[in-house]
């Protein structure tokens, strides 16, 4: 009987929110609700013919890939994954199967993200982690936060996120500014927003947040002198992804105090070692990736990859990234 692996399902949704049951008729799945290091996952998933994988969670290169010889098949979320090796999948004859967005359940999970990013940003800025702590320790409050009203938020990056953000911005009553590398006035000013040289925004924004996608343009695009720019009551929200700012700028800029705070997460490497220094932090506001993680967007994920499954189980792959793979390799 083929095996199935589902990876990296921290909280044991995936039978919760998909039906599996036209994958367990035909295979055995098993559950990994722990992240695996790359020697765990060549010791753990030998026997396994399919991979099941959530975003960016679990890495795939060549190294592990060639490692796997009963490999057949991964689900992915989206029509990529910068983390795993296409040409190697493909070279050793495993598939590659694709979201298919056009499933109805993915309808309204665009909100996930941005809802998660203000509500990360108002625990930010009231410094709601260190006070729940504080009162989960039976102490009382000690420090001081911040209205939104009023203040301006810089956002780097304009997109479908940043628009969102920009929409719930004019209902706190703040004046919105932006910044990415290919945004223009025109396009800033559609949406009621303007649009500002990068050095501006970290300069004048009382929060920075980033909303752009990881490429070779964006990887520590924000660095040591845009955050020494932003005023120390200043706080700087990243939810997008964590190569984005150079950690160790920020670790220094939020140690020494020259910003207020930051709320984060997402992180260089996923889930961060226990003993990193953003973890000690009082003045930063820590989440685990949390942006897409909801009950509804989990059902569009699950849902879609049991599609996948149950059609390669069926002998009629569908949504096949590498179509060379099907005839198993180059």
């Amino acid at each position: 009987m083929p095996k199935v692996a589902i990876l990296d399902d921290y909280a044991r949704a995936a039978f919760e929110v998909a039906d599996w049951s036209a994958v367990q008729a035909k295979a055995e799945v098993t559950v990994f609700d722990r992240h695996l290091s790359e020697d765990e996952a060549v010791e753990a998933l030998q026997p396994f013919d399919v991979l099941c994988t959530v975003r960016e969670r679990m890495a795939l290169p060549r190294t592990l890939i060639e490692r796997l010889p009963n490999l057949k098949l991964i689900t992915i979320i989206g029509m990529s994954l910068p983390n795993l090796d296409m040409d190697a999948a493909t070279d050793h004859g495993v598939q590659v199967a694709h979201v298919n967005y056009a499933n109805p359940a993915f309808r309204g999970i665009a909100n996930a993200t941005p809802e998660l990013a203000w509500g990360l940003m108002i625990a930010t800025v009231r410094n709601l982690a260190e006070e729940h702590r504080r009162m989960r320790e039976g102490g009382w409050q000690s420090t001081t936060g911040m209205i939104l009203a009023g203040k301006t938020l810089g956002l780097v990056g304009l997109g479908r996120i940043g628009k969102r953000m920009a929409e719930y911005a004019k209902v706190f009553g703040m004046e919105v500014i932006a910044w990415s590398q290919n945004l223009t006035d025109e396009a800033a000013a559609e949406v009621g927003v303007r649009r500002v040289e990068k050095d501006e925004l970290f300069a004048k924004a009382d929060v920075v947040s980033v909303h752009l996608v990881l490429s070779d343009r964006t990887r520590g695009l924000i660095g040591e002198r845009d955050l020494s720019l932003m005023k120390p009551s200043a706080y700087l929200i990243n939810t997008s992804r964590g190569p984005i700012v150079e950690e160790a700028a920020l670790i220094e800029v939020l140690s020494s105090r020259r910003i207020a705070g930051a709320g984060i997460d997402v992180y260089d490497a996923e889930p961060p070692v226990p003993d990193h220094p953003l973890r000690a932090l009082p003045n930063v506001t820590l989440s685990p990736h949390l942006g897409y993680v909801t009950r509804e967007t989990l059902h569009a994920f699950y849902s879609d990859t049991v599609e996948a499954v149950t059609a390669w189980l069926d002998g009629a792959p569908i949504r096949i990234v590498n179509r060379e793979a099907l005839e198993g390799g180059r």
